[in-house]
């Protein structure tokens, strides 16, 4: 839906925002659409927990459990990013933020741009219940049985392989404790990059008929003014 440009300079941007809200959603259109990598700790989390690597198994006890992964795991995945990315799932605390910026420091970059999803607390706990991945490692489409469904029932639009439930979307209980432990960790971090000038504000819902696309494409078009 957009022309890709390869000419415009490189951004550093964050998503953030509730589970389920759609912040991969976003992340993969922008992406997409500017060629500035995504980099999503929650898929890298769980591709090495369903390889049973030493950073899955690792992952795996603090994420089963609702809980966030420490730092020591987590900052080290993004260190090598280059020039220009998207981090969805990153930074999750102030102290992640803060260890960010020094990052980023260094190579004489910044964060230029943080995109808040917003979304009722009913409607993310039914998104989250009714999503299904698709179990290709190298396409991660996303779909929603209600709101986006394949065309064929528990096959991937895009390449064919199955789609899934992840583990971590079909507890109702499990789910309320992550967007209990996201209010409590990681909402702090809007008015973090609230007072940095970086923040925008989005919501996302069915309710008001503005949904991830319409965001990626607006977030897009401002990029290229």
């Amino acid at each position: 839906f957009f022309e890709k440009r390869k000419d415009e300079r490189k951004m550093n941007i964050i998503m953030l925002g509730a589970q389920g809200t759609g912040k991969g959603t976003v992340a993969g259109l922008i992406s997409e659409n500017t060629g500035w990598p995504q980099i999503s700790t929650g898929d890298i989390f769980r591709k090495n927990i369903s390889e049973k690597t030493e950073l899955g198994v690792e992952a795996e006890k603090y994420i089963s459990k609702g809980n966030l992964v420490p730092d020591e795991i987590t900052v080290p995945m993004v260190e090598d990013a280059k020039n220009g990315v998207i981090l969805d799932g990153f930074p999750r605390t102030i102290e992640q933020a803060e260890k960010l910026d020094k990052i980023l420091e260094k190579k004489g970059e910044k964060i230029d741009l943080v995109i808040n999803l917003v979304t009722p607390k009913e409607e993310i706990i039914d998104r989250m219940l009714t999503r299904r991945v698709c179990t290709n490692p190298e396409c991660k489409a996303t779909y929603n049985i209600k709101l986006h469904p394949p065309v064929k029932e528990g096959i991937c639009d895009k390449c064919g392989a199955p789609l899934k439930q992840r583990d971590d979307d079909s507890d109702p209980e499990a789910i309320k404790r992550r967007l209990e432990i996201y209010e409590e960790k990681t909402s702090p971090l809007v008015e973090y990059y609230k007072n940095k000038g970086v923040l925008r504000t989005e919501t996302v819902s069915i309710s008001i008929n503005h949904m991830g696309k319409d965001v990626a494409e607006e977030v897009v078009r401002d990029i290229k003014k």
